[in-house]
């Protein structure tokens, strides 16, 4: 299903940014493992009851846990799939994938990247190394083809794969939707080329000026992007460089199969915007309502 068409303007909120999310939507998550996922815009679609997603990822780990976990899924596409080598593989998700709770469609992360160049260029695949003596092809039904230059080897190629919507967490970003990172991009650049629609949560909003002067620097062009939202800490409890470090106590704690989960959303930075916006409300309009004779 399709991304709910998007107006002229590109800043909005974060749950507006979640709502043009449908149920049933392929959502491609950027970041890697638990660094610079757009983590708050996960916990946004658990908090508005998103169902029957298909999850899209190289490498995802807290993000598709706690959406499984939460019961948003109902389809993934991923590669290597765990919390990193602290705390090894991602239990709910784990669980989901053995009680079939889910359906997976398994690949290696140079296979998914594959996928997702092949509808990035527009062409329906994309040949790709390394799968001879490995089971993913036959489970996933994947064809090969012969050299046409003659070489009588053949070669395994993967169908594109065009999410509706990819959604990555960036450093910086501007009103027009211009997105920088810093550091490593992991797997963000090919995820924004391939998907229909783009939405870029950012930690901060800049001018457009400063990539005007730096444009060699900018990860994706606004004229690719639908939606902005600003969510500073938004990657937590996962990294953001070099804004903050992962919160290893944090992830612990959301690993206690004891600990509830809305404990943990109401941890996460954007509840506590969230609540001192709503506190704040009032005030405001008390102090705009204009005066009356």
């Amino acid at each position: 299903m399709k991304p709910t068409p998007t107006s002229g303007k590109r800043v909005v909120s974060l749950a507006e940014m979640a709502a043009r999310v449908p149920d049933g939507a392929s959502v491609a998550l950027g970041g890697s493992f638990l660094h610079r996922g757009p983590f708050a815009f996960v916990r946004e679609l658990i908090r508005q009851g998103r169902r029957g997603l298909e999850i899209v990822k190289q490498s995802p780990g807290y993000d598709i846990d706690i959406l499984c976990r939460a019961g948003c899924v109902a389809r993934a596409r991923a590669g290597i799939v765990a919390m990193e080598g602290n705390f090894g593989l991602a239990p709910w998700y784990r669980r989901a994938v053995e009680t079939q709770q889910i359906e997976l469609e398994e690949h290696a992360c140079m296979t998914l990247t594959a996928g997702l160049r092949a509808a990035a260029y527009g062409v329906p695949f994309q040949p790709v190394g390394g799968v001879h003596g490995s089971d993913l092809a036959a489970l996933n039904r994947w064809a090969s083809v012969a050299d046409p230059y003659g070489s009588g080897q053949d070669v395994w190629v993967i169908p594109a794969i065009r999410p509706d919507v990819a959604v990555i967490h960036v450093n910086e970003a501007d009103e027009h939707g211009d997105a920088r990172v810093r550091g490593t991009s992991h797997w963000d650049r090919i995820l924004t080329r391939a998907a229909r629609q783009v939405f870029v949560v950012a930690e901060k909003l800049v001018p457009a000026a400063s990539f005007e002067d730096c444009p060699e620097l900018t990860l994706v062009p606004g004229f690719m992007v639908q939606a902005v939202c600003v969510a500073p800490r938004g990657a937590w409890p996962g990294s953001c460089w070099p804004h903050y470090e992962i919160d290893y106590p944090a992830v612990e704690s959301y690993l206690d199969a004891g600990r509830h989960l809305d404990a943990h959303l109401g941890r996460a930075p954007e509840a506590a915007h969230r609540v001192r916006a709503e506190a704040a409300a009032p005030a405001r309009a008390e102090v705009t309502e204009p005066v009356r004779a």
